[in-house]
């Protein structure tokens, strides 16, 4: 069994998999003040769950946009499960043309998210893959190549900093109220937030496929919130929630492919 981590600003995300077949996955909230230990108990417990003994796991891979965490993750993979993992980043093969200005500061979630959207659904046709994230993040393909795409604040984050920015609006579950026309401040919010990032969602990927010169490109959308954007817009084609972990998955066996 293979193990993928993807350690995000907001949650760390993890999948096992059984050959190709994934066993299951869960997530943890990212904490830069965890120890090695702590994430190793957290992951022994996830295992111990889902009847899976640390010895099943026989290799790892893990992407990071938090630097400061990654000895931390990649010595409790070490020391807790005896696997030397892969770390997405320099030397890694991914198979991925990035024609951007430079291509060193694309980060390694969205070269996971190509390589995947490309194995998975490339069809010669181009492709966006938005990614709801801690940032929400369009990344566009033409002709199986990165060619560019568009950073945008992210969904809970904008939340976020509207709550700790004013004295009385409180938090709120993010999820579309029924009518944008809101009678309440906890509606006034959810509509403001949902169909706000809906309309920047919207106006972004015809803005894309204007510049593209194309009407035909597929779109996908990954992330926490997803399946809460797709519901409330008429661009998105499919919603893939395993994307990343999928795309991790596959650049391990690809690189042990070429170690052989």
């Amino acid at each position: 069994m293979i193990i993928c981590i993807d350690v995000g600003n907001t949650n760390i995300k993890y999948a096992v998999f059984d050959g190709d077949a994934l066993k299951f996955s869960f997530r943890v909230a990212t904490d830069l003040k965890k120890t090695s230990d702590e994430y190793g108990t957290q992951l022994k417990t996830m295992l111990a769950l889902n009847a899976v003994s640390e010895q099943d796991i026989t290799g790892g891979i893990f992407s990071s946009v938090v630097p400061s965490l990654d000895y931390t993750l990649e010595h409790m993979l070490r020391m807790y499960l005896h696997v030397s993992p892969k770390q997405v980043g320099p030397g890694i093969k991914t198979g991925l043309k990035i024609r951007t200005d430079n291509a060193k500061e694309v980060g390694a979630d969205r070269v996971i998210n190509n390589v995947a959207a490309i194995k998975k659904y490339g069809c010669g046709k181009p492709m966006i893959i938005v990614d709801f994230g801690t940032a929400t993040t369009f990344n566009v393909i033409k002709d199986n190549e990165f060619i560019g795409g568009v950073i945008a604040p992210g969904i809970k984050g904008s939340l976020d900093s509207l709550v700790s920015g004013t004295a009385k609006l409180p938090r709120v579950e993010i999820e579309a109220p029924k009518s944008v026309i809101a009678t309440n401040t906890v509606t006034n919010m959810q509509a403001g937030i949902v169909f706000g990032f809906a309309g920047l969602v919207e106006y972004i990927v015809k803005k894309i496929k204007k510049e593209l010169a194309s009407a035909e490109v597929f779109t996908i959308a990954t992330g926490g919130f997803s399946e809460v954007m797709a519901h409330e817009t008429k661009c998105i084609d499919i919603v893939d929630k395993m994307l990343t972990l999928n795309g991790l998955k596959y650049l391990y066996d690809l690189n042990l492919e070429e170690e052989k």
